[in-house]
């Protein structure tokens, strides 16, 4: 991680172009050559906020390819597939949007009281139940560990402190985290 100011402007430009051909029904582009530090293999995912309001986020966690292409993946797919809100539908909602990119490290298994907030983004994983909160969510919500380690098992469909229980897996990761907004 460490991108510069100038890879973070160009997946935000990346993002917006990608939401954009598929509004237009165009073609995707094709990504050009890029530089060494947008082309590693690395996951990634991206938010769309309304007027400040969550509009759509989704993401990957590895991804085969280049950073480029994985924001611009993962930007179509929390416009258009994020299963709690609608599709975007329009160029005119998209320019009302700001868009959020979290550039993820690996996975790491960890004890739970090991967990930062501010710090740490959580991937809860207990039989066939999923669910991952960013490192920016509990900063926001004003949650404690305990808090977002009950929100994170809550998004995957569990109860509230499975986190605790056997079998119940966490895992760890950090993200750089910009937007269109800074």
């Amino acid at each position: 991680m460490g991108l510069d100011r100038s890879s973070r402007k160009r997946l935000l430009e990346l993002a917006r172009q990608a939401i954009t051909e598929r509004l237009e029904d165009r073609p995707g582009a094709a990504l050009e050559e890029v530089d060494r530090v947008i082309g590693a293999d690395q996951g990634a995912f991206v938010t769309l906020r309304h007027k400040g309001r969550l509009r759509g986020c989704i993401g990957n966690f590895q991804c085969p390819g280049p950073l480029a292409g994985t924001v611009r993946e993962m930007a179509c797919a929390a416009a258009f597939d994020d299963p709690r809100f609608p599709p975007l539908a329009s160029c005119r909602e998209l320019a009302e949007c700001d868009l959020e990119i979290s550039c993820l490290s690996p996975l790491e298994e960890t004890d739970p009281a090991r967990v930062e907030v501010g710090r740490h983004g959580v991937y809860i994983i207990k039989g066939a139940h999923r669910g991952v909160l960013l490192p920016q969510v509990p900063v926001e919500q004003g949650w404690d560990r305990e808090t977002f380690l009950d929100q994170t098992c809550l998004k995957a469909g569990l109860s509230p402190g499975c986190w605790k229980e056997p079998g119940t897996r966490v895992l760890t990761f950090e993200a750089e985290v910009f937007g269109e907004e800074d």
